[in-house]
């Protein structure tokens, strides 16, 4: 009998499949006909990258072209041993240790340790000059999270832009490495079964995560105290992060206080600095698009928090964007996809839940008035016309008519997940209950065609989470679980284990005789915990 081993081979990983892990070669390997390797294998490249507009074209230095087309195997091997990438510790952290030849090592980076080097490598490609020499060592860029919070990973990726930034903020830095390293530590492992004994390499990872957060909280602490670093975009930026690094960590008690102490910062920023940029040495046009993003994502972030959350939980600010030149935004500077116009419609919906809970039975005026203006409001987002949006869509490049159809479905979701939650708020006012049944078939077939998209599929943990709680029958209710599954083979968020777990519990709860399915938009935000499924 085949000794298990401790880690999923890279084989399953590649195929996105769970592993078995009982031996070399694991089952599924051997079933499928299929080499069981434990790690990515080495593999040259014709040119310096494997994709894009580079592929296929090298760089000159010194009178030798990098192609595979020409350098002799000799030549491959000698330059990649000249390389020195080594895997092993350093100060007792985890992960890949990279010893650079000095001629390749950038400037900025030169007062971080090896640890803090190989985490913001993992958040993505630092530096343009170092493609080559990380496609040599087979660094591969598929578990960098620059990408996870964005639509569409492109060189307009705001989260490159903070990468720069952290080299010279102790707080965004610190942030930057707990998020790296959070999500080091969450790859790999399985969706079931998260408690069971991981590999050193994983622990190593969690133990450097939870380091990096508390000197955050720690930098953060101290900035908040100091009247000029608080001013600075750079600590809201951090704060930013931190929200971010909650849904890596499990998805609750954490992000509505980051998000509250945010919303502070910058309306504190505003009063103090009137459409002044705050970034020491920061290139204005590229601090005011940060300043944009955040902005949009934190209004984006409170929106859908609060459709969840107990009752008028978050405060109630001025929307920031008031104060802002009101920028397009284009779908490669979006975090979830979800139109401007569908997130508007379930702020007002939310309010709308706010405003009646705890105030039951409602007095006749109310009703009517409640009636009138849900009933709008759902009628305005049933008329949206997802297609025009998907087509209208501001982008920098071209776009196929497929990528046009997802676009359309993923808003389509965001649509149907606004209507269930919209009609529910409605059945409380009126004290009817409206089967909904149909409009869950439809957005779970939504969900069931952009699985193959992982673009987008990571944005619809929203719409998903609102189909669970509307589902009735134990095949809807697999299928969702396997879309949670999913979700996490993607992101590594494990806020999308907990929302598994929550819709589970929930079930079994709602099948007790008594329960009223069309109470959830109440009593889903009085779980104990603050949850944030985005």
């Amino acid at each position: 009998m085949m000794e298990p081993v401790p880690d999923p081979c890279y084989t399953c990983r590649n195929r996105r499949i769970q592993c078995d892990q009982s031996g070399v070669p694991c089952g599924k390997c051997e079933k499928a006909g299929l080499e069981c390797l434990d790690k990515r294998p080495f593999r040259w490249v014709k040119g310096v990258a494997i994709r894009g507009k580079m592929q296929g074209r090298s760089y000159e230095n010194a009178g030798l072209s990098f192609t595979a087309q020409h350098a002799p195997v000799s030549a491959k091997r000698a330059l990649i041993q000249s390389s020195q990438c080594r895997l092993g510790r350093s100060n007792g952290a985890s992960g890949t240790s990279l010893s650079i030849p000095f001629n390749l090592q950038d400037p900025s980076t030169l007062h971080l340790d090896p640890t803090s080097k190989y985490y913001i490598d993992y958040c993505e490609y630092p530096h343009r000059c170092l493609r080559l020499f990380y496609l040599l060592t087979d660094f591969t860029d598929n578990e960098r999270i620059c990408k996870l919070f964005i639509v569409y990973d492109s060189d307009k990726n705001p989260f490159r832009n903070l990468i720069p930034l952290g080299m010279k903020d102790p707080v965004l830095l610190k942030a930057l490495l707990a998020m790296a390293a959070r999500h080091r530590a969450n790859t790999g492992q399985p969706f079931h079964q998260l408690d069971k004994p991981i590999s050193p390499s994983l622990i190593n990872a969690n133990r450097d995560a939870l380091l990096f957060k508390h000197q955050a909280m720690e930098s953060l602490s101290h900035s908040i105290r100091d009247k000029d670093l608080s001013n600075q975009d750079t600590t809201v930026a951090s704060i930013f992060l931190l929200i971010f690094l909650d849904l890596l960590e499990s998805g609750s008690d954490g992000w509505n206080f980051h998000l509250e102490g945010a919303k502070n910062l910058i309306a504190s920023t505003y009063k103090h600095s009137e459409n002044q940029a705050v970034i020491n040495d920061g290139p204005g046009e590229t601090v005011r698009e940060i300043r944009h993003f955040i902005l949009k994502q934190i209004y984006l972030i409170e929106t859908l928090g609060a459709t969840f959350l107990r009752p008028k939980l978050l405060s109630q600010v001025a929307s920031f964007d008031q104060r802002e030149p009101q920028l397009q935004e284009t779908i490669e500077k979006s975090f979830l996809g979800c139109p401007e116009y569908i997130l508007m419609a379930i702020q007002q919906l939310s309010m709308q839940r706010d405003s009646i809970a705890g105030s039951r039975p409602l007095a006749s005026d109310t009703v009517r008035s409640h009636t009138r203006d849900t009933t709008i409001l759902l009628e305005l987002v049933r008329n949206f016309d997802s297609y025009a949006w998907a087509s209208n869509a501001q982008r920098s490049r071209t776009t196929s008519p497929q990528e046009i159809a997802n676009l359309c479905t993923l808003s389509e979701a965001y649509k149907f997940g606004a209507l269930l939650y919209g009609r529910r708020i409605l059945d409380s006012v009126t004290g009817e209950f409206t089967d909904q049944d149909d409009k869950v078939v439809e957005l779970l077939g939504m969900a069931d065609s952009l699985k193959e998209d992982e673009a987008l599929f990571k944005c619809v943990l929203w719409p998903m989470f609102v189909a669970g709680l509307e589902s009735q029958w134990q095949a809807q209710r697999d299928f969702l679980v396997g879309c949670m599954e999913r979700f996490w083979d993607i992101t590594s968020c494990l806020n999308a284990v907990n929302a598994t777990k929550i819709l589970q519990e929930y079930w079994q709860k709602e099948s007790s005789p008594g329960e009223m399915r069309s109470e959830w938009i109440f009593k889903i935000g009085r779980l104990g915990r603050d949850w944030l499924w985005i």
